[in-house]
């Protein structure tokens, strides 16, 4: 394993998860599937002492060194890390918030293409995920179950015959499987059946988050759609419920709406996607939230076929990159708010300038 605590040049890359390659990839940005894990001989993190949380991040990092076909892996102390630089990692969905604010010993090991991560003393010793392109759980699955038998081979995990792999929060106990699908749906929000959309999900036992997770606000028009439960269920089960059940509905549902927007007013839909690329493309200053919300609307006249020649690759990977920590990242230095809002608009000019002008909108 690699250590390394100067990742600059993932500000420059992007993960395999965004390169909207994937099946559904119009609507699905990606699929992602985290294991809960836990070491059998220590106590649970929020009964760990200062000193426990060390022998724990140590003995991973061990164990992990063992694996033999980690060579490439890289290992990134998180304590020792800037805020800037946890933020960072967060943004690109390499870690959660909950571990980027909490104290003491931590650590996430990243995949070189960024497929999976495993971030150690979360709010469980392990949480392994693993990400990729478009609607691919069964793939997503697979590679993950491949992942967790590795670590397992070199790490003695906390399980019950009864009850499974045991973990921090109750409703994780059994798989310690969550399964999350990150979708687009901006014509469910501007038809107004978002709403409605989500509160039959909640009936069958799947919750809806945002962008990063639990706590996160709905920004962009994304949505991560996830089970609630794993005790009692198999780990294929879950998988079926949401990637074959839950996320194929709700893409069903969004195409309607697009369908809708493109018969019933593709003038106005053309104009406002239009608008959208035009500021992106022209603004001399621009807040993240405005970023995203233009963004989504390009994105979709993008699928649509409303906007030509920018793929959708480079739409997502601005949805990242224009994020304040990955902008403080491409410019090596700490930037305040303004100037944040002017280097945005500066870098979606750099990606998006002369699509207007070269005939690229329809």
């Amino acid at each position: 394993m690699i250590r390394d605590s100067d990742f600059d040049d993932l500000a420059h890359k992007s993960g395999e998860w965004l390169r909207g390659t994937g099946p559904e990839s119009d609507i699905v940005i990606s699929s992602r599937i985290r294991l809960a894990r836990n070491l059998a001989d220590f106590p649970f993190i929020r009964r760990c002492s200062d000193e426990d949380r060390v022998s724990i991040e140590r003995t991973i990092r061990a164990k992990m060194d063992s694996i033999h076909d980690w060579q490439d892996v890289r290992y990134i102390d998180l304590e020792q890390l800037s805020e800037i630089d946890r933020q960072f990692l967060v943004e690109r969905q390499l870690i959660s918030r909950e571990i980027a604010d909490a104290e003491g010993s931590r650590a996430v090991a990243i995949d070189p293409r960024e497929q999976y991560s495993v971030m150690i003393n979360e709010e469980d010793h392990l949480r392994i995920q693993v990400m990729h392109s478009g609607l691919d759980l069964k793939s997503a699955w697979q590679s993950i179950d491949e992942l967790d038998d590795k670590l397992e081979g070199a790490i003695l995990y906390a399980f019950h015959p009864q009850f499974g792999y045991l973990t921090a929060c109750p409703t994780n106990v059994g798989t310690g499987l969550r399964v999350s699908v990150m979708l687009h749906l901006p014509a469910l929000v501007i038809t107004r059946q978002i709403d409605k959309v989500f509160r039959s999900m909640q009936r069958i036992n799947v919750t809806v988050r945002g962008l990063y997770g639990e706590g996160s606000q709905y920004t962009g028009d994304f949505y991560q759609v996830s089970n609630q439960i794993t005790l009692g269920h198999r780990e294929q089960d879950l998988v079926a419920l949401v990637g074959d059940d839950v996320v194929p509905r709700i893409i069903e549902y969004e195409r309607k709406a697009r369908d809708f927007l493109v018969k019933q007013g593709q003038q106005d839909l053309h104009d406002d996607v239009s608008r959208a690329l035009g500021i992106l493309s022209t603004a001399k200053k621009i807040s993240s939230e405005e970023t995203m919300h233009y963004l989504s609307k390009v994105r979709m006249g993008v699928n649509l076929g409303l906007i030509e020649d920018v793929p959708v690759g480079t739409i997502n990977k601005l949805f990242i990159h224009t994020q304040p920590a990955h902008l403080q990242k491409l410019q090596g230095r700490l930037l305040g708010s303004s100037d944040r809002n002017v280097e945005r608009a500066t870098y979606l000019q750099c990606h998006l300038s002369g699509k207007l002008s070269d005939g690229d909108l329809n």
